[in-house]
């Protein structure tokens, strides 16, 4: 009878594990729900960012990242976490499992967890939300460090950042353009932001950005007269994909 059973539970463990192993494929082609941007719409914003920057002395650059950090711990300390507390629930439920039949079950949890809380659909669902946005602001601090937007003429460089996986927005802006903008004119752009991120409209979300972005550099930094804005601009003008 002890035999039966233990076969009749390592059968249980199996199925359950080919169950998350079905889950976790499952969960997979959501990766590309990332890629929500085509050629087209990037196009479009290389486009309106040229365009802006020839009304402006300003700098106007945008940057977005699929996540702002892999978090490679989650799945490992989530899958570990679980698998310990498999010895604990056998001896609430008084279950007569064998000592190697605990462990192939807690190894087995482990490793299938481990995999399928890879998916960036799981992973992010694990993670606290201050941890996210901590996480997603420091990213988007060191992208603005990073392509020199503190050293534009004027301090008038402006950053709009985005970390999909954090679902997370920010704009950035350096000293001189900030000594003339209230942080509630960003607050509303950002928000508007998050709605057409929210409704699914990220490309008419991120254009609207750009737009009312442009509109303040254009109305606190003019073009300098008679000199070309484009034959200083060191800046790149397309999105920036990280």
């Amino acid at each position: 009878m002890a035999a039966s059973g233990a076969a009749a539970s390592a059968e249980a463990v199996s199925a359950a594990a080919a169950a998350v192993a079905a889950a976790v494929a499952v969960a997979r082609p959501e990766d590309g729900d990332m890629a929500f941007l085509s050629k087209v719409d990037k196009q479009r914003l290389q486009a309106q960012i040229k365009d802006i920057e020839q009304k402006t002395s300003g700098e106007l650059v945008t940057v977005i990242a699929r996540e702002s950090d892999p978090y490679p711990y989650i799945p490992l300390l989530w899958a570990g976490l679980i698998a310990l507390a498999v010895p604990p629930l056998v001896l609430a439920l008084q279950l007569a499992w064998p000592l190697a039949l605990v462990s192939i079950v807690q190894l087995v949890l482990f490793l299938v967890l481990a995999v399928a809380l890879r998916s960036p659909a799981l992973k992010m669902r694990l993670i606290p939300a201050k941890v996210k946005q901590h996480r997603a602001a420091r990213t988007a601090r060191e992208q603005f460090l990073d392509l020199g937007l503190h050293h534009t003429e004027g301090r008038s460089g402006v950053l709009i950042f985005v970390s999909v996986g954090e679902r997370y927005v920010e704009i950035l802006a350096d000293k001189g353009i900030n000594e003339k903008v209230t942080q509630e004119r960003w607050d509303a752009i950002v928000a508007d932001f998050v709605v057409a991120v929210k409704a699914k409209r990220v490309a008419e979300g991120f254009e609207q950005a750009v737009a009312a972005c442009g509109t303040i550099l254009a109305e606190n930094f003019p073009p300098e007269p008679g000199r070309a804005h484009a034959s200083k601009n060191e800046l790149p003008d397309h999105l920036i994909e990280i």
